[in-house]
C-alpha cells in the first residue's frame, strides 16, 4: 500500500511523481491518493483554494490519463467532503486483476457534465470570483461607513488569498484572530492585518466576524456562540458573501 493524502497536488513534477509511484508499487499491490476535486472547487467557487502551494487542480479524468501514461489504473474512486470536496482514488497496475469500480466511470461522466474539461467553465469561474471581491470589498465599505465592527478569523492559506485578492487592508479589517500560537503576534501577508489570540473577540462588541476558513465555518461558529448570542453576525464570502 502506497498512501498519499493531500501529497499529490502539491507536488511539482507530477508525472515524475507518478513514475515514482510505478516504480515502487508491489505487484498486487494498492496505491491511494486523497486530493481537492476541481470540479467541487469549479462549482462552489472556491478560488481562494488556488495558491503557491498547490501546482496542480485535479480532476479524475486527468489523474486517469496521468496513471494510464505510466502503466496504472485507477479502479476505484470515492467522494469525500473534506478540502471543501475532494476525491480519494485508488489505483493499481495496469495489468492488475482487479475490477475497475463502477464509481469510476460514473464520476468521470458527473465530470463531464459539469464541462470540467470545457474552457468556457473557467472563463466563467474568473467572473465568478471577481463578483465575490467585489461583494467583500463593498460588505467592508458599507460597514465602515456605517460604524459597524468587523473582525476576521483564521488566518489560513485560504483567508490570506482571498484577502489580498480583494486588496483588504487593516483600515476595512482591523485584525484576524488565530488559535495557532505561532501566528499570534504576526501579520498577514501582504495585506499586513494584525494576527491577534481568539480571546480578543470577548473584548469587541463586533457586528460581524468574517469566517475565512469556510470549510470549518460551522466549528467556527459553534466554538463562537457566544458572539451570536450578544448579536455579533457571522460571514463567509466563498461561494458568494453570506451572512448569519
Amino acid at each position: 500500500m502506497i498512501a498519499g493524502n493531500n501529497v499529490y497536488a502539491h507536488v511539482p513534477d507530477i508525472n515524475d511523481f507518478t513514475r515514482g509511484l510505478k516504480l515502487l508499487l508491489k505487484p498486487g499491490g494498492c496505491i491511494t491518493l486523497e486530493f481537492p476535486h476541481l470540479m467541487q472547487l469549479l462549482e462552489h467557487n472556491q478560488f481562494d483554494t488556488v495558491y503557491h502551494e498547490h501546482f496542480s487542480y485535479l480532476s479524475l479524468y486527468t489523474v486517469q490519463r496521468i496513471f494510464f501514461e505510466f502503466g496504472l489504473r485507477v479502479w476505484d474512486v470515492v467522494a469525500l467532503p473534506t478540502h471543501g470536496g475532494s476525491l480519494r482514488v485508488f489505483g493499481c497496475h495496469a495489468d492488475d486483476s482487479r475490477d475497475t469500480s463502477d464509481r469510476v466511470d460514473a464520476m468521470i461522466k458527473l465530470e463531464e457534465g459539469r464541462h470540467v474539461r470545457e474552457m468556457m467553465t473557467y472563463e466563467n469561474f474568473q467572473s465568478r470570483a471577481n463578483r465575490v471581491k467585489d461583494q467583500l470589498l463593498t460588505f467592508l465599505v458599507d460597514a465602515k461607513r456605517n460604524g459597524k465592527r468587523v473582525a476576521a478569523y483564521g488566518a489560513a492559506a485560504k483567508g490570506n488569498t482571498l484577502i489580498n485578492y480583494a486588496g483588504v487592508k487593516a483600515d476595512l479589517l482591523p485584525f484576524v484572530c488565530d488559535a495557532a500560537p505561532a501566528k499570534q503576534g504576526k501579520y498577514m501577508p501582504g495585506s499586513h492585518i494584525p494576527i491577534l489570540a481568539p480571546g480578543v473577540l470577548d473584548q469587541h462588541d463586533l457586528d460581524f466576524l468574517l469566517i475565512l476558513p469556510w470549510n470549518i465555518s460551522s466549528e467556527i461558529r459553534e466554538a463562537f456562540s457566544t458572539l451570536a448570542e450578544r448579536g455579533t453576525q457571522f460571514v463567509t464570502a466563498i461561494p458568494e458573501i453570506s451572512l448569519t
